[in-house]
């Protein structure tokens, strides 16, 4: 599956409608984004059921400011519209499809439970 490019006009329809979306936080200028490339490439091709997509933070500032990304490459993975990972630096290809069957394997019920009992204590 080809990775997608993601604003803050395709977003919201993007995370709304697809299971399991991880996303690449990432700038032209930076190196180590422009070494990550390949490799996200590479796994949006091989993990069935995730959808890849890339934020360029140049061109959506806001994106990025609502996300609080403080360093690239950062990638973050949405699973049924909920926040469940976020972690800045590339990854290994490896560590990056761990971290993907990971979010598949999540027990979304018991994270929306946990959700909601914080938002209780609040």
């Amino acid at each position: 599956m080809a990775v997608l490019e993601l604003n803050k006009d395709n977003f919201d329809e993007t995370i709304q409608n697809n299971d399991i979306v991880i996303l690449d936080f990432w700038a032209p200028w930076c190196g180590p984004c422009k070494q990550f490339a390949p490799t996200y490439e590479a796994m949006s091709e091989k993990i069935d059921g995730v959808t890849f997509a890339k934020i360029n933070t140049e061109d959506e500032q806001e994106l990025g400011g609502q996300f609080q990304i403080r360093s690239i490459p950062t990638l973050m993975i949405f699973r049924e519209q909920i926040a469940i990972f976020s972690q800045p630096g590339a990854m290994a290809e490896s560590d990056l499809e761990a971290v993907l069957n990971k979010a598949k394997e999540l027990d979304m019920e018991m994270v929306r439970k946990e959700i909601s009992e914080k938002e209780t204590k609040s």
